[in-house]
């Protein structure tokens, strides 16, 4: 199964547009493993046992894995997502951006080494740092587009004089991602749920691609006003313009104690709820 089968078949079996979001914080996590970076696996694990019927996706944060040096403990997280969890689908947040034969071994890293279905990127340094990418038929690559975070201005909100139209960057790589560069059908965009607005434009200019949202819950997204910008169905509930609404730290660290995978299970329940009710709900 490609990407977007395996996105859409997981969506429909668990009812779910929710990502849940490792990022493996060793001083946050409960008291049993809390400062402990030789627990990261242990925890993680935990986590997608208790969401795994939840979810139409898990986002593991390579960064985080790095830091701790514990790329053996993703590597075994990866296998365990695949064994407990088989039909939901991996997205891989590296958020890698090179050209030529470093962008191959990055692709390599993420679908050999780890066996991820999907890949964040950076489109910054144009085509030929997404092209190795999609050489991996079936795999999905989502590009930063119109990130979250307060300083995504200084750059994706800005004007491109030289292009037709004059669209802001973040309209412009919609537009590529949309058109010329998804050969294959491979890509998505990353789309901050802290600006609905952006999120309704690019939904207008890919009307199809998977939009990966991340931003809800402890960022301050707010959950329906992303669904009514970014989702886009038929009657029955089924997605034209799929969206993965991603939420961490408001599911990994919704409890400091022994009951942390009830309280996780529980925040990804009422947030897969909330969006799910939100696609019923008129603008």
């Amino acid at each position: 199964m490609t990407f977007l089968d395996m996105l859409r078949a997981a969506e429909r079996q668990n009812g779910s547009m929710l990502c849940v979001g490792l990022d493996p914080e060793p001083t946050k996590f409960p008291a049993a493993y809390k400062g402990d970076a030789n627990k990261i696996y242990d925890f993680c694990a935990r986590i997608v046992d208790a969401t795994a019927d939840l979810v139409s996706s898990f986002k593991p944060q390579i960064a985080y894995f790095a830091a701790h040096r514990a790329e053996g403990q993703l590597e075994r997280l990866m296998e365990h997502m695949r064994r407990v969890a088989p039909h939901v689908p991996i997205i891989l947040d590296a958020k890698r951006g090179d050209i030529g034969s470093t962008a191959e071994q990055y692709a390599k890293e993420a679908f050999e080494r780890y066996g991820a279905d999907a890949v964040t990127l950076s489109p910054f340094m144009g085509w030929d740092s997404v092209a190795p990418y999609l050489k991996y038929e079936g795999k999905g690559a989502f590009l930063l587009c119109r990130t979250s975070n307060p300083g995504g201005d200084d750059l994706q909100n800005q004007r491109l004089a030289t292009v037709e139209g004059q669209p802001r960057l973040y309209e412009h790589i919609a537009q590529l991602a949309q058109g010329p560069w998804n050969l294959n059908g491979q890509l998505g965009l990353v789309v901050g749920a802290t600006y609905p607005a952006e999120i309704e434009r690019v939904r207008e200019l890919a009307p199809t691609l998977p939009l990966l949202i991340p931003g809800v819950g402890a960022q301050g997204g707010d959950a329906v006003a992303t669904v009514k910008a970014g989702w886009r169905g038929h009657a029955d509930g089924s997605s034209v313009g799929a969206i993965i609404v991603n939420s961490s730290r408001a599911v990994l660290y919704a409890s400091s104690g022994d009951d942390f995978e009830q309280a996780a299970r529980q925040v990804a329940m009422q947030t897969r709820d909330t969006l799910e009710a939100a696609k019923g709900i008129k603008a």
